[in-house]
């Protein structure tokens, strides 16, 4: 069973930039990044597969980039333009079959770094 540890979270102002890691204590697969914010459910933010396709939610496209480093079991994303709207908990997610922007899909999860845009 992998492990995996988010980091990198922080409060910023609205337009500004913050970067993600998530490292993984062994090999991973699809992994995404997803998150979640009190009385909503856990949304899909961007995903990434081993040969480094993309996939992204329209609400974060051409602001956010995922990215990895297999070589390093680790998965990134670097959060620009930030808004008050992407404030929320960012959690990452690995699995060996799955590979879209379904939170149900996933079956190893992080524990969670807290984005925070500080307007």
């Amino acid at each position: 069973q992998v492990q995996l540890l988010e980091s990198g979270g922080g409060s910023v102002q609205s337009g500004g930039s913050l970067r993600l890691s998530c490292a993984a204590s062994g090999y991973i697969y699809c992994m995404g990044w997803f998150r979640q914010v009190p009385g909503k459910e856990r949304e899909g933010v961007a995903r990434i597969d081993r040969d480094k396709s993309t996939r992204y939610t329209q609400f974060v496209e051409g602001r956010f980039t995922i990215s990895r480093d297999n070589a390093k079991n680790t998965i990134y994303l670097q959060m620009n333009s930030l808004k008050l709207e992407d404030t929320a908990t960012y959690y990452c997610a690995d699995d060996a079959a799955y590979c879209g922007l379904e939170h149900g899909g996933y079956d190893y999860w992080g524990q969670g770094t807290q984005v925070t845009d500080s307007s």
